[in-house]
């Protein structure tokens, strides 16, 4: 049973007391954030009607204004019904059914009275008694379908209740969607065949100042469709498309930039930002960053500069003062560089979680930037560039797999190319995620000119 005693002696051995942040680290934060849980508000719902029904139907705009006014959503819910069966004391559970729980939507309730409209359609078009009250003669017979119905049936039909005009037997609602965001890619439920339950409006109450109108209404469905892809017109037609700021951001290159070294639309940023747009083939986006960044360059002044980097320097010598005292080797892993010459790259050597704390020698390595791609470029290489990506994860995997299996890397490669689908997607999140690393550490070196990728074999086993 774990003792304060135990607590204390990790302290005083000079290791951490409380390790949960590794957890939190490996979990969430490798393989490009592959487990990081999903954000609530990340979220955008399709509601797909059939306006073709109405002479007054919504526009697109209007359409597209229904799904941006959601202002919160249920997600499917199921319920299984099951059947215990029991054989000589032996139990066995059987499906017999399974229930779709109703899903709840709410809607601001907008000025323009968006929603509102949705909802008298719906209501108009299934229930009788609003649109007969106040009508004259037989506005309800006389618009009512009969395609499907007995010739020889009696014609005076009731024009209250469910008596309503049917055009073709076709529902006005035709499905809804549910799409979840997450990293420029989505996973979506399809609700098929949505019939609204229940409507609500809000409440009025003239004590409450604040407060802003809502409406809530109640979904039932017959099966739920599920897919996934990433973010774009053809999938996801309507969204951003409207009412959406696309103007850049001021803190960004296309934005004009900043007048700063490091950040956000500063000097290294535009000059990152430059060089992915040519990868790309995006000419003109990298002719406006690299116009934004030259007459950033030219507005900054040599005073500001000095304060810039003498501020990061303190911050890091600040975050090591921090550290001190609680890591049995204070050294922080942070070094500026500067473009176009070599820059020097310090870190400490990784310790084991375990009692021996000899283990504290400082690496020092001369990385040659002119010829080479620095970590971060490297990064951007990869993220932009599939077939760079399966290099890099190829060489991963012999590091990894052949080479301790005694292959060569053109055997390790073949292996690589032959293995499953599965094994090669985990390996390409590894490049993405370790590709700054692997350079550091001098396992993988980029040509800058011709993108040639060369590995160290001496540093396979590291």
């Amino acid at each position: 049973m774990p003792k304060i005693n135990d607590f204390l002696k990790g302290i005083q051995n000079g290791q951490p007391g409380m390790k949960d942040f590794r957890h939190a680290s490996r979990l969430y934060i490798d393989d490009n954030y592959r487990l990081m849980p999903k954000q609530k508000f990340m979220f955008h719902v399709m509601i797909q009607t059939d306006e073709s029904m109405f002479i007054n139907g919504y526009n697109p705009q209007e359409d597209v204004q229904l799904d941006m006014l959601v202002k919160s959503c249920d997600l499917p819910r199921y319920g299984m019904n099951l059947e215990e069966l029991v054989q000589y004391n032996k139990k066995a559970y059987v499906a017999t059914r399974i229930q779709y729980e109703p899903v709840n939507i709410t809607f601001h309730d907008d000025h323009a009275d968006t929603v509102n409209a949705f909802w008298k359609k719906y209501y108009e078009y299934h229930i009788a008694d609003s649109v007969n009250a106040g009508s004259t003669g037989l506005a309800i017979s006389d618009t009512k379908d009969n395609a499907y119905d007995d010739i020889s049936a009696n014609r005076a039909y009731s024009k209250f209740g469910l008596d309503t005009p049917k055009k073709k037997k076709k529902p006005y609602l035709k499905s809804i969607i549910i799409f979840l965001l997450h990293k420029k890619r989505f996973t979506s439920m399809q609700l098929v065949n949505p019939v609204i339950g229940s409507f609500a409006h809000d409440t009025v109450d003239n004590a409450d100042g604040a407060g802003t109108l809502s409406n809530v209404m109640q979904v039932y469905y017959e099966t739920v469709l599920y897919d996934s892809g990433t973010v774009n017109k053809t999938d996801m037609p309507g969204f951003a498309s409207l009412n959406y700021d696309h103007e850049p951001s001021p803190l960004t290159v296309f934005g004009r930039g900043t007048n700063s070294i490091f950040g956000p639309g500063g000097v290294i940023d535009g000059i990152g930002s430059v060089m992915k747009n040519v990868r790309q083939g995006n000419i003109l986006g990298a002719i406006l960053g690299a116009s934004n960044t030259y007459n950033n360059a030219k507005k900054m002044k040599k005073k500001d500069a000095k304060e810039e980097l003498k501020g990061l320097a303190k911050k890091g010598v600040l975050e090591v003062g921090k550290q001190a005292g609680s890591i049995s080797s204070p050294v922080a892993q942070f070094g500026v560089g500067i473009v176009g010459a070599a820059a020097t790259i310090a870190q400490a050597k990784g310790l084991t979680d375990n009692n021996n704390t000899a283990n504290t020698t400082v690496i020092t390595n001369s990385f040659d930037s002119v010829n080479l791609l620095t970590p971060n470029e490297s990064y951007n290489l990869i993220a932009t560039n599939d077939k760079v990506k399966d290099t890099v994860a190829s060489h991963i995997y012999y590091k990894d797999i052949g080479s301790r299996s005694g292959q060569s890397i053109a055997e390790s490669d073949v292996a690589f190319s032959n293995a499953t689908e599965t094994t090669k997607r985990v390996y390409r999140n590894k490049a993405v995620t370790d590709v700054r690393k692997l350079i550091t550490d001098g396992y993988i070196k980029i040509n800058r000119e011709t993108q040639d990728i060369t590995v160290n074999i001496e540093k396979a086993n590291l």
